[in-house]
């Protein structure tokens, strides 16, 4: 070995070059406040090494990006801990950066002579803060997506050049191909390439007026090998454990795909830029102009931590304090700043479920990009966007909720509320309240225990219809003695059949009510599940068993007691017949159960309600045209109503039901049925 390194040693002088970077003198002997840079440039080249990685299977295009991510994250192997160390790599850096700035100052280590590497530093600074900014869209997830266009959409506000900065960044007028490509150029090119060059600078002047000592009488002096290069290899080691820990457990999140039609409100910085995120919302700096938080606030900011050597040059002792006060007030108002953004966004309901549908659309994504059809060649934003599972609760969202609700909430997750202004003591006060439904809640839609709902407790199941407005109007004209036509969920044949609950439920009849439920569930189709396990939805099988003597009950009347010799088919003459259309069917005065609340019935009915074969003059919910909803969106609808889609495992949204004073109907379906 010393032959081989004295061979290597006469040809490249390599131990003279070891000596220089390894027996630098530390006045005051080696100390854990040294560490910061250590851990700065171990954590860059962490960057640098799994970077490498992630590049070698990433593919910066509209319709690869996510798609190569998700095959990174969920198929390439230990993909998911590369990317993970990536990812919170990239956050330890910018904090590392902040901590290391605060000892620098607190060092003193700006003072003459050593404010060129200062200056270098700053610009280390925002080197990293952009390849943090550009790093983020990469992914083209929506989450990314839309924070990177807030952040370019903050570059138009540049004074003079915002607008042909923005341009530039985006790659046109607007987001697409050439964003990501510009980004993706920015983040594994451009910046790296220059944080090398300004990081061998700052090394080199750095070595050149030596370390900062804060208290030469602190310790003996001692070399930087092996005393300092110890607390250092245990500093960068407590990092690396963290992003480890982080990688392993928490990972890399990977939200939905892109999609510049998808309205996402949940879009928000990495937590380090939250401060600025708040601060540009505060209502003062709304009205001076996003120009002016955004732009002209942080460029004095930075202006001053600038102008720090030049500070203490001029003002000596009295310039250091202010330094040192200026950057322990601005390190507090950022952790303030940020502690307020994070409390504000968790005391907000709307962006909490916000947050909780973009998890959702995630956790969907993955499972349709695994699922039997794989990854189209479109992208993966068409799985997302021809999947009922996904967009049903968007349109019920849009189309359903101002009448209905799904288990008590709009379809996704939230109370539909209102603000109501109020006189109190001569004050207009805004309240939030609880917007009530007017419609039936339309959760479990078809399944048995709707079934059983209507057959056995049909008032109470209807009973969201009292709150409308046209029913109490209806009521109050009634109660006046006018002659009025309307649907009264308490007062019609239905609700007297249905008022003979003791007799439907009683142990004689436990049997019929059983084979009635299940051959009405039968007839809605939502019970047989294809051998395609791509259609198939998440109802259980049906209980063939008990058809033949449903559909008996239900056409022949084979109750027991009060209830003999009635049956469904006295009033519902086409009840067990197939769902046909006819253009002069006028109905026989009771809505049709012909595959009652099958895909084809309920399509007939979101068209045309008011047709005689349905609720006819009652009627008052509006006919959906093709216009306001198109085909496309109505099957979508539909097959989430009736379970038709690909199961998930991922969870639905909670009830709400208890929001309300009016309680759900009995035996209603239960929301994780």
């Amino acid at each position: 070995m010393n032959a081989l390194i004295t061979w290597l040693d006469s040809r490249t002088g390599f131990k003279d070059l070891m000596h220089e970077a390894l027996y630098e003198r530390v006045p005051g002997g080696a100390r854990w406040r040294y560490v910061w840079g250590s851990t700065l440039v171990f954590t860059f080249t962490l960057q640098v090494i799994t970077g490498f990685m992630l590049w070698s299977a990433y593919s910066p295009s509209t319709r690869t990006a996510w798609e190569s991510v998700f095959y990174i994250q969920n198929v390439m192997a230990f993909g998911y801990l590369v990317r993970g160390i990536h990812h919170f790599a990239a956050q330890a850096m910018v904090v590392l950066m902040a901590i290391h700035l605060v000892q620098v100052v607190i060092d003193g280590a700006y003072k003459a002579p050593r404010e060129m590497n200062f200056w270098l530093g700053l610009v280390l600074l925002q080197i990293v803060l952009g390849l943090s900014l550009t790093g983020y869209l990469l992914p083209w997830d929506q989450k990314g997506y839309y924070a990177t266009k807030v952040t370019t959409n903050i570059m138009s506000a540049t004074p003079v050049v915002g607008a042909e900065v923005q341009t530039m960044a985006q790659g046109g007028t607007e987001y697409g191909h050439l964003t990501l490509t510009r980004f993706f150029a920015m983040h594994a090119g451009i910046l790296p390439a220059m944080l090398v060059g300004f990081l061998a600078l700052h090394i080199y002047v750095f070595r050149r007026h030596g370390l900062t000592v804060h208290d030469v009488n602190h310790a003996p002096e001692t070399n930087f090998w092996p005393d300092q290069v110890l607390k250092d290899a245990i500093a960068c080691l407590a990092v690396l454990a963290v992003v480890m820990l982080l990688a392993l457990f928490k990972g890399a999140e990977l939200s939905a795909p892109a999609d510049a039609a998808t309205k996402f409100d949940a879009a928000r910085p990495e937590w380090y830029f939250l401060f600025l995120f708040k601060f540009l919302h505060f209502e003062a700096v709304n009205r001076l102009g996003i120009t002016f938080g955004a732009i002209i606030v942080p460029g004095i900011i930075m202006g001053i931590i600038a102008m720090m050597p030049l500070t203490y040059k001029f003002l000596g002792n009295l310039g250091h304090r202010l330094n040192t006060t200026f950057i322990w007030l601005l390190g507090a108002a950022i952790v303030v700043l940020t502690a307020m953004a994070i409390i504000e966004d968790n005391n907000d309901p709307k962006f909490q479920a916000d947050v909780a549908e973009s998890h959702r659309d995630g956790q969907r994504a993955r499972e349709l990009a695994l699922g039997p059809d794989r990854i189209p060649v479109e992208g993966a934003i068409s799985l997302m966007r021809n999947d009922p599972f996904t967009q049903g609760p968007r349109l019920f969202f849009q189309h359903c909720k101002a009448c209905h609700r799904y288990n008590g909430h709009d379809g996704r997750g939230s109370l539909v509320t209102e603000i109501v202004k109020e006189l109190v003591e001569g004050k207009e006060v805004e309240t939030t309240v609880l917007t009530k439904p007017t419609a039936v809640d339309l959760n479990g839609f078809g399944k048995r225990e709707w079934m059983r709902s209507v057959v056995v407790d049909y008032p109470a199941h209807f009973s969201w219809l009292k709150n409308s407005g046209w029913y109490k109007q209806a009521a109050a004209a009634e109660a006046a003695g006018t002659e009025v036509t309307y649907l009264d969920p308490d007062n019609s044949e239905m609700a007297d059949w249905s008022g003979s609950r003791d007799s439907l439920m009683s142990a004689e009849n436990a049997d019929n009510l059983t084979a009635l439920v299940e051959f009405l569930f039968a007839e809605a189709d939502h019970g047989f599940q294809p051998e395609d396990p791509k259609t198939r939805g998440d109802f259980t099988d049906v209980d063939v068993s008990l058809l033949d003597k449903g559909r008996a009950v239900a056409t022949e009347g084979a109750w027991a007691g009060d209830l003999n010799g009635t049956s469904c088919i006295d009033c519902h003459s086409t009840i067990g017949q197939d769902f046909v259309v006819a253009a002069d069917d006028e109905g026989d005065g009771y809505p049709t159960m012909a595959k009652y609340a099958s895909e084809a019935w309920l399509r007939d009915f979101i068209r045309n309600p008011g047709a005689a074969r349905h609720y006819g003059e009652k009627n008052e919910m509006p006919a959906y045209r093709v216009e306001k909803l198109s085909d496309q969106d109505l099957d979508l609808l539909i097959r989430w109503m009736t379970g038709n889609h690909l199961p998930s495992e991922v969870p639905d949204y909670g009830s709400q039901l208890n929001a309300f004073e009016v309680v759900a109907p009995q035996g209603a379906a239960d929301a994780t049925e």
